[in-house]
């Protein structure tokens, strides 16, 4: 069992596994023990930003959570957004939670047994949610398998289930016990639609309910990645259900599935719709997008004005059989490393410090969803979008014969005498 440092989350070395960053949880906290504390705080005022002026604070947790963390071996942190006093307006805190996780079994191991070792292994993450209060509980893409779809192998395909299926019945208990929203993204089987398979985020509400689902994401809008390993179109098909927001018992939530972060319009529709929290259940390798992560949801948070969370699985999983992806690499068993990193955006442009890149974790923040407003009021961006020429040049771009609009130097093609 990993043990890690409280004070400054550095990795024993004898324990240390593939996925640290140089020893250490993740990038923040290699910066607070290797920085004198005036020049981290600086480092942090720039990286995470300032809520009201000030740094996050952290919240206070309930012994049973820590002990939950503590037990089960994953990383547990807890910050707060603030937002101004308003006159008019109570506060509307909602406490949020984010879950990443690595698969429990090796990918060889039964399906049934496979699918049943990631409950257990959740469970007590979503059992110290419940001790802390959250509200909204958001779990990972496809969170009750590996990701297997860069394998191309149909038989992982019986991981798929309805909406009423097993893994929803599971959350339905959890959520009724805690009078809480949960976000459950599963591979989804449409049996009324000739077993057509969705990935698919099923919403959860506080009484056990479903509230409804959101599939990745709307025809017409290809949003399924075709990106070196990523071959998830062999297995599901671009989602048909638009950009729809859920008004909860906790405020107005949507779900922005993984590859759907690199489209902002796709950011901008939900928060056109409304939306107060999206968010993004990834799964995702280093290699590939890590440079971006912390980038494209807290900059979504900024022009959309509303919250963002971020979630993504934790570690490599390995499959029986070595796979290509058309890209010149020579063959192999494993997708990469996921790197975890969960966090969440404000649209004042702070942003929590990231879950460990190798450890199971749950973030938990406190947000003031009265934000929102108060940083559309302060900076204008919907007020002042010129959403009639967006549309004429979106309506315009879609049609066969559409002509850029270039002006070019009358110069510039013009043969010297």
């Amino acid at each position: 069992m990993e043990k890690t440092d409280a004070i400054d989350g550095k990795v024993d070395e004898a324990s240390s596994r593939e996925g640290s960053v140089c020893g250490y949880d993740s990038l923040h906290h290699l910066l607070s023990a290797n920085l004198k504390p005036h020049l981290f705080q600086e480092v942090s005022r720039i990286l995470l930003g300032l809520n009201r002026g000030k740094g996050l604070e952290t919240i206070s947790l309930p012994e049973s959570a820590k002990v939950l963390s503590s037990g089960h071996d994953f990383d547990l942190q807890a910050y707060c957004f603030l937002a101004d006093k308003e006159l008019l307006r109570e506060p509307r805190i909602v406490r949020v939670g984010l879950i990443q996780n690595s698969i429990a079994l090796p990918t060889t191991a039964h399906f049934l047994d496979q699918k049943r070792a990631i409950f257990e292994k959740v469970k007590p993450i979503i059992d110290a949610a419940g001790a802390s209060g959250v509200n909204v509980l958001c779990l990972q893409e496809a969170w009750t398998m590996p990701f297997a779809f860069c394998t191309r192998e149909k038989r992982w395909c019986e991981f798929a289930e309805p909406v009423d299926g097993e893994s929803t019945r599971f959350i339905q208990d959890l959520a009724r016990k805690y009078n809480m929203v949960i976000i459950s993204p599963i591979l989804e089987r449409d049996v009324n639609h000739g077993d057509t398979i969705w990935n698919t985020a099923v919403i959860i509400g506080n009484n056990g309910n479903i509230i409804g689902k959101h599939r990745k994401n709307d025809s017409g809008q290809n949003h399924i990645p075709r990106v070196g390993d990523f071959n998830e179109s062999t297995y599901y098909m671009e989602g048909n259900t638009g950009h729809p927001v859920f008004e909860t018992a906790y405020g107005k939530i949507a779900v922005n599935i993984c590859y759907g972060r690199h489209h902002p319009l796709n950011w901008l529709a939900f928060g056109l719709n409304g939306a107060e929290i999206v968010f993004n259940p990834s799964a995702t390798v280093g290699e590939l997008s890590e440079p971006m992560w912390p980038i494209e949801a807290r900059n979504a948070a900024i022009a959309n004005s509303y919250f963002v969370g971020s979630i993504n699985r934790v570690g490599t999983e390995v499959f029986p059989n070595p796979f290509t992806s058309g890209d010149g690499k020579p063959e192999h068993a494993d997708f990469g490393h996921f790197y975890g990193s969960s966090h969440v955006s404000a649209p004042d442009a702070s942003c929590t410090p990231s879950l460990s890149r190798h450890r199971d974790g749950l973030l938990i923040s406190d947000m003031d969803l009265n934000l929102c407003r108060q940083l559309k009021d302060k900076w204008g961006f919907r007020m002042t979008a010129r959403y009639d020429l967006y549309a004429d040049l979106l309506a315009s771009y879609v049609k066969p014969d559409f002509e850029p609009q270039v002006i070019s130097d009358p110069l510039l093609h013009k043969k010297s005498p």
